[in-house]
């Protein structure tokens, strides 16, 4: 007998991985999708709605987060997270009732994830699923993303929030955060930043160059197969993307 579809409720800020998890999910056979939302409180009011099995959250979104949707959300739903937070943190999830998706969401891992769902589709989540919360809520505590970059200058330190910042990009020996009106020396390597910024957010595209994603606005490639990546700024800033980066960039804005 063929197991009834899982009901799912889809919720990312962004609406090109909604899109692209939806298209997955879809391809499957075996996921029935009920709803979807890119804002978390309209997404908690239509929950409430209808019957859903499995809940697809992001967790790093404006607003409310994918932890505090989930201390919202009406008793029943299974929960996935989808993440694009880096493994090692994420591992508290393996041996717990949810389970999460890293990003750029893998075919084969989603298969795996909805095996894992039908199996304990009638099983109750019961405190597995706070525990996990719980041990996933002090691993990111303790690695905070950084919302501020420091720039010395002479004795004074000017603090640029992240979301101003366009790109990060090291040259000649030094690294700079570009804004859409200047650039700012900073006294830390590219690759701490690379570790201290939220992926969610922060891509890099080439061995010198780090983008803010939510600055990108076009795809551009040259006659022999060169990408770069387009900004919305008022220069329109053209950033070279290397080819072994081009694929996963396209899959990180939901081009594939």
């Amino acid at each position: 007998m063929t197991a009834a579809p899982l009901r799912a409720f889809l919720i990312d800020d962004e609406p090109l991985a909604l899109r692209r998890l939806g298209r997955m999910l879809e391809a499957t056979g075996r996921v029935e999708i009920v709803g979807r939302a890119t804002d978390p409180e309209q997404g908690l009011r239509q929950i409430g709605a209808q019957p859903v099995d499995v809940l697809f959250l992001d967790i790093h979104m404006p607003g409310l987060s994918g932890f505090q949707v989930v201390e919202r959300v009406p008793a029943g739903p299974m929960v996935v997270f989808t993440t694009a937070y880096d493994q090692h943190a994420v591992r508290a999830f393996e041996v717990n009732a949810i389970d999460y998706l890293l990003k750029p969401i893998e075919r084969e891992r989603l298969h795996r994830t909805l095996e894992r769902l039908v199996r304990r589709r009638d099983e109750p989540a019961g405190g597995a699923l706070d525990a996990a919360l719980e041990r996933l809520a002090r691993d990111l505590r303790a690695n905070p993303f950084l919302d501020h970059v420091a720039s010395r200058v002479r004795d004074r330190v000017h603090l640029i929030p992240v979301g101003e910042v366009t790109h990060l990009l090291a040259r000649a020996r030094a690294t700079y955060a570009v804004t859409a009106a200047a650039e700012h020396m900073l006294d830390v390597t590219l690759a701490e930043l690379e570790r201290r910024l939220d992926p969610g957010r922060f891509f890099r595209i080439h061995r010198a160059i780090i983008v803010n994603v939510a600055w990108v606005g076009e795809l551009r490639a040259d006659g022999g197969g060169h990408l770069s990546a387009c900004l919305k700024d008022t220069r329109r800033t053209e950033l070279p993307v290397s080819r072994d980066r081009a694929r996963p960039l396209k899959e990180r804005l939901g081009l594939v």
